[in-house]
């Protein structure tokens, strides 16, 4: 009877436990990772490249006060909102000089370096552009003299090699038909004033100084604006047609903060995610993508009694100065009408900004965006590693944020171009374009992975160094140089790496192999090593060398082992073979194709041995019902929530509440009723409808309309014709836009591949009630992930956004 007893116990504790699944800690702190020392770190990375800047607002007579407030709080966006600490910025205001004791130009901010303590400088004086005095400045638009002082201030130190930009707000055109310094008459003024501008233009374009002119109202002379922007430096921060200056005109005042901080954003390399706008007390958001590794959240309070609170992706607050779990912040303007937090190295995700008021400051709508920048690592493999004078190489690179997030989804990347150049003594540098397009040498299209051929010139005498250059919307590349010396001859010594492609959990081992020739009369000391770790992880290579034997061929076998304090999610890095008698060559380099997965938890361990022992008391059938009862659960939808962006603007969202009907598989549409915003919707049966389903495992499997079915990672916003989708699952949240176990799952070894894997691409599109389309998308290479999301209620399409707990 005893025994009955405790069998009858067991097989309750079975239940219970297949039946709530794996436990352990849960929501932000299951799986967020803390940031150890990095081992083997890129070098120092100063962060954005700065640039040197000046703010030119339009003071005369034909501005309303409140059009002119609007003016100023512009400026203060762009000042605030800097995401480097070694910009500089001046701001002007400028109207006309007509008699005696005026000038054209106030100078309301001197050049300020943009750090913490300058851009409290310029929180500060930028409202000194509100107060107008007649007396000291005249009602007209002097555009050359605003020109020219804006100039000489971002030329005054000689800092040459720092880009210099100068951005134009008015409401008008030019009007110096009454300064005298123009002439003696009305007609002549003009005309003159326009000749002047022409030769300030001149001095802007011979100083590399970049101007972007921004008019609104129905006053514009959209040809002089068009001048400006074609007069000045047509240089750019990048290869792209949106970083090229020209002018732009909006229709209201109303309209100058949105439109600035997308110029300044294209003048800059930089990009702009618009978030939601709301009234205090209200909870507004922002998305920032994995990409990103700089970013200034601006709040546009218009009211300094404004009160200001951040909280990261997994829904914590972060301070308003200092680091925090591997991001650096600083606010500033809290007590001005643009505030601002500075972040790098920021957690991928969609951030909530609270926002307080106290009575009779409740108002205004207040708006939150997001500036931000992708300033990658370079990985570049160059094979053969050492060519000689005349030989065909093949360069192949990828990229990495300063997290160590292996960049894998093409729609991050989107626009851009990559190239490589090689220098070196007796030739003149050779440069060529790297492709993702699945035509050799790439080996994959869509992997995000970018290869081309380059030959070494005949006329190559001495040592040899490669640069690869990457620019697309928002992202720059490190531009670290690869050097390597020219082989003469047949080589002494050869060699060619091979890495598992596998996932592991942490404290397991990565098998690889390296085949050896040594065409040399003596033995040859190589040297195995780890290159390029991202910061957090713990790598060991074993063996760390090995003996070549001289006039012989040889294979050896070497493990990689993942520490156990290693984040989960893509390895990047390189495994590089040396020569130690050879001065330390370079001989191979292979990419880490390695996925790092949370450890399994108890119940995974256990879970057979307590069904087990519950099985050897009661029926079989008493465990087969367990283990489909707990299979069910893991399975189950309910509380996932979908979300439909359009350029990071939320557009609606939509909450599973019963997630374990419809045979496991949820299914969902996109509405666009004419007049009303997209919309997600339930369908039922549909046969143009999305399939999202759960594997026992836990993964998130989403199967488009006539498409093939892929992983889906919550929080991870993923490329959907016109729109991003979020799914978010409330089930497990993880730092640094990792989440729990998912895709393959385990920590058993895939079949060993070359050493370039890739996996195909695809992208899916949302169908839609009017038109429905299919397409492809990246099946399994994005590994980086953002917390997951859920309210646990259906919302209807919305701008903004009010926080639940749970989300």
């Amino acid at each position: 009877m005893q025994w009955r007893n405790t069998g009858g116990v067991l097989l309750l504790a079975g239940a219970l436990l297949a039946l709530s699944g794996p436990t352990g800690p849960t929501g932000a702190d299951a799986a967020t990772p803390r940031t150890p020392a990095a081992t083997n770190a890129p070098p120092k990375d100063d962060g954005p490249d700065p640039i040197d800047f000046a703010v030119v607002v339009d003071q005369s007579a034909s501005l309303a006060d409140k059009d002119l407030a609007l003016e100023t709080e512009a400026a203060a966006l762009l000042s605030q909102g800097e995401i480097s600490e070694r910009s500089r910025a001046t701001v002007i205001g400028f109207g006309s000089s007509e008699k005696a004791g005026q000038s054209p130009v106030r100078e309301v901010c001197p050049l300020t370096v943009a750090d913490a303590a300058g851009r409290q400088r310029l929180s500060d004086c930028v409202p000194r552009l509100t107060r107008r005095d007649a007396a000291s400045m005249g009602p007209g638009t002097d555009f050359p003299a605003a020109i020219r002082q804006a100039v000489s201030r971002l030329t005054e130190d000689g800092r040459k090699d720092t880009p210099k930009v100068v951005f134009l707000l008015t409401d008008g055109k030019l009007d110096v038909s009454d300064s005298p310094e123009y002439g003696t008459d009305k007609a002549n003024r003009q005309a003159n004033g326009e000749k002047r501008l022409a030769e300030e233009l001149a001095r802007a374009r011979a100083a590399s100084i970049q101007i972007w002119p921004l008019g609104f109202g129905g006053e514009i002379d959209r040809a002089t604006l068009t001048a400006m922007a074609e007069g000045g430096h047509r240089g750019s921060c990048a290869d792209l047609p949106e970083a090229t200056p020209k002018m732009r005109v909006v229709d209201t005042a109303a309209e100058i903060d949105k439109a600035l901080q997308e110029t300044f954003a294209a003048a800059r390399c930089a990009r702009i995610a618009h978030g939601t706008v709301g009234k205090p007390p209200a909870d507004l958001s922002v998305t920032i993508p994995p990409i990103a590794t700089d970013g200034s959240l601006t709040v546009g309070k218009h009211d300094p009694k404004v009160r200001v609170t951040y909280y990261d992706p997994s829904g914590r607050k972060v301070p308003t100065q200092g680091e925090f779990d591997g991001s650096t912040f600083e606010v500033s303007g809290q007590d001005g009408p643009v505030e601002a937090l500075r972040v790098k190295n920021p957690m991928p995700g969609r951030w909530r900004v609270h926002i307080e008021a106290p009575e009779g400051h409740r108002d205004r709508e207040v708006a939150v965006r997001a500036i931000w920048q992708g300033r990658l690592r370079s990985e570049v493999t160059l094979d053969p590693a050492s060519p000689r004078a005349g030989q065909e190489a093949v360069v192949e690179v990828r990229m990495q944020t300063r997290r160590g997030v292996v960049i894998t989804d093409p729609k991050l990347l989107e626009g851009v171009t990559v190239s490589a150049v090689l220098t070196g003594t007796g030739f003149a540098p050779v440069t060529v374009r790297l492709t993702d397009d699945g035509r050799a040498p790439d080996r994959r299209a869509g992997d995000v992975r970018f290869s081309g051929r380059i030959t070494v010139p005949a006329t190559a005498t001495g040592d040899l160094t490669l640069v690869t250059d990457m620019a697309a919307p928002g992202v720059t590349s490190d531009r670290r140089p690869l050097n390597t010396t020219r082989s003469e001859g047949t080589p002494a010594v050869t060699a060619g790496l091979a890495v598992d492609r596998v996932s592991v959990h942490p404290g397991d081992t990565v098998r690889g192999t390296l085949d050896i020739t040594n065409n040399d009369s003596g033995p040859h000391t190589l040297r195995l090593a780890l290159k390029d770790q991202a910061a957090g992880t713990d790598l060991k290579v074993s063996p760390a060398t090995v003996t070549a034997e001289a006039g012989r061929k040889t294979r050896f076998d070497f493990t990689v082992t993942v520490g156990k304090g290693t984040p989960v999610g893509e390895l990047g890095g390189l495994v590089e073979v040396l020569d130690t008698g050879a001065a330390g060559q370079a001989l191979d380099t292979a990419f880490l194709d390695v996925r790092v997965e949370a450890p399994p938890t108890w119940w995974d361990t256990w879970r057979w041995a307590v069904i087990g022992g519950a099985a050897a008391v009661l029926l079989a059938g008493a465990v087969v019902g367990i283990r489909l009862a707990a299979r069910s659960r893991r399975k189950d939808l309910t509380g996932v929530r979908l979300e439909l962006l359009r350029d990071g603007q939320s557009l609606s969202t939509l909450t599973v509440r019963n997630g374990r009907s419809g045979g496991g598989e949820y299914l969902f549409t996109v509405e666009e009723a004419r007049g009303a915003a997209p919309a997600l919707r339930r369908a039922r049966g549909a046969s143009s409808a999305h399939r999202l389903r759960r594997t026992g495992a836990g993964e998130l499997l989403l199967r488009p309309n006539g498409g093939r079915e892929f992983s889906v990672r919550p929080g991870v916003p993923a490329g959907l014709d016109d729109f991003e989708l979020i799914v978010g699952d409330g089930r497990r949240t993880g730092r640094g836009g990792q989440t729990g176990s998912g895709g393959s799952g385990g920590g058993g070894r895939s079949t060993r591949t070359d050493r370039t894997p890739g996996t195909g691409g695809w992208r899916a599109r949302v169908p839609r009630r009017r038109t429905s389309a299919s397409g492809d998308r990246d099946t399994g290479r994005d590994r980086s992930r953002t917390p997951d999301t859920d309210e646990g209620r259906r919302e209807q399409p919305t701008t903004t956004s009010t926080w639940d707990p749970n989300f």
